[in-house]
Formats: structure tokens, sequence, C-alpha cells
């Protein structure tokens, strides 16, 4: 009797715990509309092959690299780890979870997080820390960025948080419940269309131009961790007419740079000898590049990666090259399928959105 009960009692359990997972998977976003970042945390863990450099950093790491040109013109094996408004706590949590399947030979950190410690919109911690798998790293992330209104319990338990979007489900919630395509070039958000840049707001003058101090503690984290693993660690500051990045900002990064030993990489300075045309190689009037510009962005990082100790052209490694030849492939077929829609439409903006 108590045999029958117990079995009764863990057939009922499996039976709720099923109806809850069914529920969690179908209700929360699934991000294959128009906001499809929300994708690129958990596409990182498909990956079947270790990367000797990872970039990690917002939108000016994964719309500005492409990790498919560092493999098709260096043999650099590469992903982003990046996401919408990602902060600098979170890229360091990223990391960590980075490092316990893979050692890369450098780390290439944007840093325009660093002018902004705390998150303003709870959808963009979600986009980021949703598709972490469960670990240590994951626990910390959230308890160190999650807003003053959010919940631990709500991550642990997506369903808490997402039961009443019940009255929102759309087709792709259904069409997407078992299977998601992916939506990034490892890591590389692609537009090709183009918006040049136009005329910009007046730069403001600030009263206070310090990074806030929880940032430089997390700077140090990520600069420690890379030292401990050998890693080389790369600053960069992606090229963008918009947010100004102040002079008074960069003084900064370049005497922390100098005073660690590290590579900054101001590709702003550098626009013009990388080839950067505002009028050509922006989808937003030059707030991110196009994939136009950010292949020559990522040529351009492509000869300075080169220099790190351990980085190699791998092409010739038949197992890579077969696993990047699917890459390439894919990589293509969506930029030819972009351009194809923009030419068909006569104009080169239509995926545009303000």
């Amino acid at each position: 009797m108590k045999r029958r009960r117990a079995a009764v009692w863990l057939t009922a359990l499996a039976a709720s715990a099923a109806v809850l997972l069914f529920l969690t998977r179908l209700l929360m976003p699934k991000y294959m509309g128009k906001v499809v970042e929300g994708n690129l945390t958990e596409e990182y863990y498909k990956e079947t092959t270790g990367h000797d450099v990872l970039i990690f950093g917002n939108c000016e790491a994964y719309e500005n690299i492409s990790p498919i040109v560092l493999w098709r013109e260096f043999g650099i094996t590469s992903y982003i780890r990046g996401n919408a408004q990602q902060l600098i706590a979170q890229s360091y949590y990223l990391l960590e979870d980075a490092l316990k399947t893979e050692t890369p030979k450098a780390v290439v950190l944007n840093i325009s997080s660093m002018t902004q410690f705390e998150q303003e919109n709870e959808s963009y911690n979600r986009m980021t820390l949703d598709g972490m798998r469960w670990s240590s790293a994951k626990w910390r992330a959230i308890l160190a960025t999650k807003m003053e209104d959010e919940h631990l319990i709500e991550y642990i338990f997506p369903l808490l948080r997402f039961h009443s979007r019940w009255k929102e489900l759309e087709q792709e919630d259904f069409l997407y419940f078992f299977k998601k395509e992916p939506v990034s070039h490892n890591g590389y958000y692609m537009r090709a269309d183009i918006r040049p840049a136009g005329e910009l707001p007046a730069m403001r003058r600030r009263s206070d131009y310090s990074f806030d101090a929880r940032a430089w503690e997390y700077l140090d984290q990520i600069r420690l961790l890379c030292e401990e693993r050998g890693i080389t660690l790369i600053l960069m500051k992606a090229p963008a007419l918009y947010p100004y990045w102040y002079e008074e900002w960069d003084s900064q990064i370049v005497a922390y740079a100098q005073v660690h030993g590290l590579t900054y990489l101001n590709a702003g300075r550098e626009s013009e000898s990388i080839g950067i045309d505002f009028s050509y190689d922006t989808y937003d009037q030059g707030l991110h590049l196009n994939v136009y510009g950010a292949e020559k962005l990522t040529r351009y990082l492509g000869s300075i990666l080169f220099a790190v100790p351990g980085v190699e052209d791998r092409r010739e490694d038949v197992e890579l090259a077969a696993v990047w030849a699917e890459k390439e492939r894919f990589y293509d077929e969506k930029k030819a399928e972009q351009e194809a829609e923009f030419a068909r439409l006569g104009y080169l903006t239509q995926f545009y959105t303000d």
C-alpha cells in the first residue's frame, strides 16, 4: 500500500513538473520577431568547438564585429558574448561562465558599458540573464545586477514573472516552442540595411565624468581573472557618432590601460584609417555599424589580434574548417537574403526602427 501511494505521489509530482515546464516554455518570450537579442546568450552553448578569442560587451560588441570575417580572412576562431545594454558586471559573470568550458587566448572587452553600472529596464536584464545556464556565475550575476523591484525567485522560476503573458501569446510562441533557428553569427547580429548619419543631438557637457566605483571594481575583476588564466585582455571602444564618448572618459581608460599594461583600442579615433564611412556603414544614423562597417572594423581588429600569443590561423585544421564552412554558408546566405530584400523594395532602410 505504501509503495502504491508513493508511486501515485511520484506520478503526480512528475505530471505537475511537466505541466510547469510546458507552461514556462510556452510563456517565456521567444525573441524571434523584431527583438531577437534575447537569444544571444543561450546560442553560445550550442558551440561545439573552442575559441581563441572571446568578445564581451553591449551592442557595440555584438553589432560591430563579425567573427565570420575573423575566420574567413585570418583563421581566428571567436565568439561574441554580448547583449543589449549588457552591464560590465554581467560581462564579468559571462566570462566566468565561459571559462568553465574553455580558455581563450584573448578577451576583447568593449568598455562603453563603463558609463552605466545599474540597469534601467528589466527587459535588458532578462535578455542577458535568462539565457545563461544555471551555475554560481548566473546566481551571482542576478544578485549583482537585478533591479530593486526584481526578485531572484522570478529568475529561478520564470513562470512567476511571465505567467500573465498568456494574454499576449503570438504565433511565434507556438512556432518556436521546440526549436529556434539561430539569429546570430557566433554572437554577431547582422544588419545589411543603410541609414546614413544625419544631424545629431548637440554634445552636452557633464558635471561629473567619473565612472561608478563599482564599474572599476568589475573591470579589475575581469583583468585579474584574465591574468590568472593567462589570457590577454584588450579594451576596445567601437566607432560610433552617438552616444558621445567624451574625452574625459577616454583619458581614464587610457590611464588604466597604461598602468596595467593593457592594449586599449579606441577604434573611433581610427575610423578614417579603418575606412568607416558613416554615410554608408551604419544602419541607424551612426549609432551602430551595419555589416559593411562591421566587416571593416573586424579586419582592423583581426590584424591586431594576430599579435596576441597563441592566436593563430587555424584554417588548416580540417575539423575546424568543416565547422566554420557551415558558419560561412549561413552568414553569406543571410547577408544575401537581406540585400535581396532591400533591392526588391528599392531602398536600404526597411529594417530600421526608431
